[in-house]
């Protein structure tokens, strides 16, 4: 797959708690140079970066990050103000305790409700795989293509692990044809990049795919 391809369904990623405007814009000026799908930042900076980048590029942000656990009434408030502020797209984290407790229910009732607050902008569910067992796994596939999502994506990047090519496997396994996968953390290389896609991934979120091509030009 050539590179070109693979930096169409990046979402070139910045969320560390250090970051700072000077690192986002030029995060935002990575992007469209090498015509990324968007930018992933903090939702203190999105309205920053859509007044910075205009219509060149969507703005990702992320809710309920990187723990979840946060409440649904305070989740759809995040992402009524990042919508606000001109987000294009949504990543929320699910509440994993209620996986464990199996309320399957309740995290459908969440994610349709941060859903409806994204006004018809895009929603990625991230639901943390290296928290989950597979059997729980198989069932968030299963909440998330029942649920109004868009995505469902595999990792914060924040816990104890990203991506691996056995969850988008069994991701694509798994969820009903109309849910698209991202898968995020963890990508190495532009091979593991073409793994993950040939495996069933639509998106990838990264920032190591864009740094790669910028170091091969120094």
């Amino acid at each position: 797959m050539n590179k070109k391809a693979i930096f169409e369904i990046v979402d070139h990623t910045l969320l560390n708690q250090t970051s700072t405007w000077a690192q986002i814009k030029q995060l935002c000026d990575d992007a469209c140079t090498y015509h990324t799908a968007s930018v992933c930042i903090p939702p203190s900076f999105v309205k920053q970066a859509k007044e910075y980048l205009g219509e060149k590029l969507p703005v990702c942000t992320v809710i309920g990050f990187p723990n979840g656990y946060n409440t649904t009434a305070t989740k759809v408030f995040e992402t009524k103000d990042a919508i606000q502020n001109g987000a294009d797209e949504i990543d929320m984290v699910i509440n994993i305790g209620w996986v464990k407790e199996g309320q399957y229910d309740l995290i459908a009732s969440e994610i349709n409700a941060v859903k409806d607050a994204c006004d018809g902008k895009l929603l990625k569910v991230i639901i943390e795989t290296c928290l989950l067992s597979e059997d729980e796994k198989i069932n968030m596939c299963k909440c998330v293509s029942a649920s109004n999502a868009d995505y469902i994506k595999t990792s914060t990047g924040f816990s104890t692990s990203g991506a691996t090519f056995e969850d988008i496997a069994l991701f694509a396994k798994n969820v009903s044809s109309g849910l698209k996968i991202k898968a995020a953390g963890g990508i190495q290389s532009f091979e593991d990049a073409t793994k993950f896609i040939e495996l069933g991934a639509n998106r990838l979120g990264t920032s190591r795919i864009v740094n790669l091509a910028k170091d091969a030009l120094e």
